[in-house]
């Protein structure tokens, strides 16, 4: 049986949207029609991963404004999450992509930014039914991973960061 999965990759471990953008990857060399939209990073970042994406022509969206813990205004990050939700929902329902990642997108709903419910109501009704949907971010909510099709938890055991080893260019970012 084919159907589009819905998947998520939550925890506090380094590696959900690693795991995603490997997907993406994979996806790509089966000649699939892609789109990601970033939540949470800066729109302006030129992370690796849009680097990539350019070249390989994957259609990347990013609309946050940085780490929310570093906010200096959580009106605009919010409206900005609010934003890429409308973004991802023509996206989700054009039927123009085999391949969807909403990377971070569980930070709109553990914030409560978006109404969870709403989300996964419109997203039952909307989505097509062969459309792979990956969802990362941690806290991922109960309802999410119970709708999921495929759900994997990060566990962080030991990261670089605890020992003072900051962020690395194409490692983290």
């Amino acid at each position: 049986m084919k159907k589009g999965l819905l998947i998520v990759n939550t925890g506090d471990g380094k590696g959900k949207s690693t795991a995603a953008f490997g997907t993406v990857l994979r996806a790509w060399g089966r000649g699939f029609r892609i789109c990601v939209v970033q939540f949470i990073k800066a729109e302006t970042g030129q992370w690796g991963e849009i680097k990539a994406a350019k070249k390989l022509g994957i259609e990347w969206v990013t609309t946050g404004d940085g780490f929310t813990w570093t906010s200096k205004d959580m009106d605009e990050t919010i409206a900005r999450a609010r934003h890429g939700w409308e973004i991802a929902k023509e996206k989700i329902a054009s039927g123009n992509y085999d391949l969807i990642v909403l990377d971070e997108f569980t930070y709109t709903l553990t914030y409560q930014w978006l109404n969870t419910t709403e989300v996964l109501d419109w997203l039952s009704l909307h989505r097509p039914a062969n459309l792979h949907l990956i969802i990362t971010g941690r806290s991922a909510p109960e309802a999410l991973t119970q709708q999921a099709d495929l759900v994997t938890e990060m566990t962080l055991i030991k990261h670089p960061y605890e020992q003072g080893i900051v962020a690395q260019a194409g490692i983290e970012f």
